[in-house]
């Protein structure tokens, strides 16, 4: 190649090149045209590199020309006529070539800047959060739902669980059939939907998480957000324990026969008795006097659980269930690590295949014999039994339990709802999936206890249990007297590690959007929230080792009993409709709701925040206080008094933040106790940040061109220099 053609192809190379860096530069001055404003009168350097700083080519990029540029343009005409002709060449060219090599500086300056903002956001960011909006006083940019569906899936998830499955049918058995519906119905509408709705709409209105949005409402008692997290913390180190112990069933039922269907395994005892042995009633009544268990328990107690004598005998780890543990938490952290564009995916699947596997096992249940027995035995009425007063307090926390309210969760998902979302009309939908799932999930148990009974010749006050017992004793019991029970043990635990999945996931998205919410500015930044998320799920999966430990099932009751009891859900949930009702004012958020979804709802939430849903809270909270009875496990085992202190400390660990933070907020602020007092209650703008987001868009290149332009490949690599 010769000289002459080396210097052409140099030439059109460099052609090449600028024509792609003025396009992409007037096309960055036409975008940020509309967001600087008509105040920014001082053109960008990208505006100056392509001219964007004539008055023609401003008024192409929407702008209005620049006051002082046909001045200058006319002065500098002038500036070059005075210049003497005297004037020695080299000066001129000396001038020249440092002004080319400003240029060259300014343009790659431009082009990082450019490729730094827009083509290459920081990995793991919100789109187009900056942390430093804040400081300027700029709404941050905030995720929001993909889509409407993202929600309430995601919403139906987190709420309906393990709780609508084993415990309701149970608690609805125990409390007199059909007439516990009537308190359940009560405190469903006096305080679990009004709640439930507050939660929501408080997080939609401020577009803040379970801690900040009561920075905004009503900073005095922001102790309440406080309270919430360390609930949800606490629930989330124990709860999934449940999913460790469904993933080793699951894994167990992969075989020919189920292990717990008979008494000829290593983990078994002489005392262990066959289901085929009960039938013959003469052999039951000779053996019936003597300590006989069945298979099934002694695989839950000695192979699952290896279970010591006591609390002070913890014994050595469980490996097994230690994986499993690490398991779940593996798959709960993929599943949440994106944000809520990963949540709101993976639920489509979570939140939808255990309904269809409830639906095939009530089908399932309704055909066995016997079934209608078990059905009978659910729903009996005894109108007697409201006169005790445990079975309100059992339908009260069975609402806070099953609508996972007092979390923080459901105020971190209305969070990231757009503000002009109907998030009512969703909720009372949602409201109506949740107590109906429970409903029906009644038949499915209680059919398949109503056959065991029958097959076993027992009563069905024998067989029916509710909790850990209902999931890993009754019904594992159950499938071993249907045809094929591998398939359906195998289709039961599948189901329920998805109940408690999908809620144990989205709690935990509610503790992290909690928690990144108090420090956006660092949290948000590159992968930093992903690796707090990361440290959070470490740190609760070393706590969850406890409870993987051969004494490890008395540590998951004293959580369970203590940690995430109904006393403390009654103390968060008074003080939030006494905050909104009485101090930030029913009336100011439902004016709020109106500017939201267009209309007032019915006075009845009104009516619940200010005195239904508080006079429920103190009745259940006193009456649980008056009828407290210590912590014992199977009825036999009395914990020590060690062990209900150290329960009382997870409880007030949660309950004290609430007046804790009032006492510190008051000694922070300066002035006279009243101003101070009267300075805290004031509500902080809850939706100044809400209202500015939705009109903020960010920039977006194919928007701007249509998706015509696409930036050459040599200009990303000169960007990188």
């Amino acid at each position: 190649m010769g000289d002459a053609e080396s210097c052409l192809l140099r030439q059109q190379t460099r052609e090449v090149r600028k024509k792609p860096l003025i396009n992409y530069r007037f096309l960055r001055a036409a975008a940020n045209a509309e967001s600087r404003g008509p105040q920014a009168q001082r053109p960008s350097c990208a505006e100056r590199e392509c001219g964007a700083f004539t008055p023609r080519v401003r008024e192409r990029a929407g702008r209005q020309p620049l006051a002082g540029a046909t001045r200058r343009s006319r002065a500098e005409r002038g500036r070059r006529r005075s210049h003497p002709r005297s004037r020695t060449r080299t000066t001129a060219l000396l001038r020249s070539s440092q002004s080319k090599e400003m240029a060259t500086k300014e343009k790659l300056q431009c082009l990082k800047d450019f490729h730094k903002d827009i083509l290459k956001p920081s990995p793991g960011k919100s789109p187009g959060t900056r942390p430093e909006d804040e400081a300027e006083g700029k709404p941050p940019q905030r995720e929001k739902w993909s889509s409407k569906i993202d929600f309430v899936l995601s919403v139906a998830g987190g709420f309906v669980g393990l709780g609508n499955v084993w415990r309701f049918p149970y608690l609805c058995y125990k409390n007199g059939g059909g007439a516990f519906l009537i308190p359940y119905f009560i405190f469903l509408f006096g305080s679990g939907l009004p709640v439930f709705f507050l939660e929501i709409i408080i997080g939609q209105y401020t577009s803040e998480g379970g801690i900040t949005c009561w920075e905004k409402i009503c900073p005095l008692f922001s102790g309440i957000g406080y309270a919430s997290i360390v609930i949800v913390s606490l629930l989330n180190v124990y709860y999934i324990v449940i999913l460790a112990w469904a993933t080793y069933y699951l894994f167990q039922s992969f075989q020919k026969e189920l292990p717990w269907a008979h008494c000829n395994h290593s983990w078994n005892t002489p005392h262990c008795m066959e289901d085929t042995m009960r039938k013959n009633k003469s052999v039951w009544i000779t053996i019936s006097s003597t300590n006989f268990t069945s298979p099934v328990i002694e695989f839950w107690e000695r192979n699952v659980l290896s279970l010591s004598p006591g609390i002070d005998h913890p014994g050595s780890l469980k490996w097994d269930l230690a994986l499993c543990l690490l398991l779940v938490w593996l798959v709960c952290f993929f599943c949440i690590w994106k944000g809520v564009r990963s949540t709101g995916k993976v639920v489509y699947f979570t939140a939808t295949f255990p309904f269809a596997m409830l639906l095939v096992l009530l089908v399932r249940g309704l055909t066995l014999p016997g079934a209608g027995a078990g059905i009978k035995f659910y729903l009996y009425p005894d109108i007697t039994r409201l006169e005790d007063p445990q079975v309100w307090i059992d339908a009260g926390t069975q609402i806070f339990f099953s609508y996972a309210i007092c979390l923080g969760a459901m105020t971190s998902l209305g969070s990231y709802n757009k503000y002009k979302y109907n998030s009512y009309r969703d909720c009372m939908l949602l409201g109506c999936l949740n107590s109906g799932t429970s409903f029906v999930s009644g038949f499915a148990i209680f059919s398949i206890l109503g056959f065991m009974a029958q097959e076993q010749g027992v009563d069905i006050a024998d067989v029916a249990e509710s909790g850990p017992g209902l999931a890993f004793i009754a019904y594992p019991k159950a499938v071993t007297m249907m045809p094929l029970p591998t398939f359906w043990s195998i289709l039961f635990f599948i189901m329920l590690l998805l109940l408690g999945l999908d809620s144990q996931f989205v709690e935990v998205e509610g503790q992290i959007t909690s928690l990144v919410d108090l420090y956006p500015s660092f949290l948000r930044k590159g992968y930093r929230r992903e690796i707090f998320i990361a440290f959070v799920c470490s740190i609760s999966y070393l706590l969850g080792l406890t409870m993987v430990t051969e004494g490890g099932m008395y540590v998951f009751q004293l959580f369970d009993y203590y940690a995430a009891s109904g006393v403390c859900l009654l103390w968060v949930a008074f003080f939030e409709c006494f905050v909104i009702a009485w101090i930030y004012g029913g009336d100011n958020l439902y004016d709020g709701i109106e500017d939201m979804i267009g209309y007032r709802p019915g006075p009845w939430m009104k009516y619940s925040w200010a005195v239904i849903t508080p006079v429920l809270c103190v009745g259940c909270f006193i009456f649980s206080l008056v009828k407290y009875v210590p912590l014992t496990y199977n009825k036999t085992y009395v914990y020590p008094n060690w062990a209900i202190g150290l329960g009382w400390s997870l409880a007030l660990s949660s309950m004290l933040c609430v007046p804790l933070v009032i006492i510190i907020r008051l000694c922070q602020t300066e002035g006279p106790f009243l101003v101070r007092v009267k300075y805290l209650l004031t509500p902080r703008e809850p939706n100044r940040w809400a209202v500015e987001r939705e009109g903020a868009t960010p920039y977006n290149s194919r928007a701007v061109m249509n998706g015509a332009l696409v930036k050459p490949t040599h200009i990303i690599v000169e960007t990188m220099m």
